[in-house]
């Protein structure tokens, strides 16, 4: 009996994992003839709680069972919800920026005007001018400016030298309606129609994406 007594005090302890150890056995084990006596009573009658369990000395291992079963389902034992952590981190600005980027296009294919040509995403129906170039051999920005064109003593060393300050620059740019100059700090045109940039090959402008 008095193993039984302690195996279902321990089965208790597992169940409720509330109570240490030592409240659950009522504050120490019994041995021997003590284990009859402290049998009597499993838990003390409280307001609200289920009615006292006796056990008897021929209690079955179901008995058991259905009485452990019975002292965990009591509506007096009350759990806690335990609040879970959200998994869903905020954006930080790299994520954000990454998301803004998945939602750019870019112009397929791209076109270079005067003035006159609209800018926006070029494709083979909607033929607009790309206001996003980037210079893959400097990795310079390609700045434009509309109704002007390059004088032709334009070189290298002047757009290496003043790109993109437009006070320098305007000291070989030539007005001129309806044209648009184009520079980054290695590569310059002068452009008066709509043209395809794949019909120059010497440019290393590729469109930087643009915003929807």
């Amino acid at each position: 009996m008095a193993d039984d007594l302690d195996q279902l005090l321990d089965e208790v302890e597992r169940r409720l994992c509330c109570l240490p150890s030592s409240e659950a056995a009522g504050g120490h084990r019994h041995s021997g003839g003590e284990a009859a006596a402290a049998a009597a009573t499993v838990a003390p009658k409280e307001e609200g709680r289920s009615p006292e369990l006796f056990l008897s000395a021929d209690s079955s291992e179901e008995d058991l069972d259905n009485i452990i079963d019975e002292i965990c389902n009591d509506s007096s034992f009350t759990k806690t919800p335990l609040k879970l952590k959200s998994n869903s981190a905020s954006l930080t600005p790299e994520r954000n920026s990454a998301v803004i980027q998945a939602h750019r296009k870019r112009c397929s294919p791209v076109y270079l005007g005067g003035s006159f040509s609209p800018h926006g995403i070029g494709t083979n129906t909607s033929k607009r001018t790309c206001d996003q170039l980037r210079c893959t051999a400097c990795d310079f920005r390609v700045s434009l400016f509309n109704d002007y064109v390059w004088d032709q003593s334009c070189d290298y060393l002047f757009f290496r030298n003043n790109m993109p300050e437009l006070s320098k620059l305007r000291a070989k740019m030539i007005k001129k309606k309806g044209a648009r100059a184009y520079a980054c700090q290695c590569s310059w045109r002068s452009i008066d129609e709509l043209t395809d940039l794949q019909t120059d090959q010497q440019l290393r402008w590729v469109c930087g994406k643009h915003a929807e």
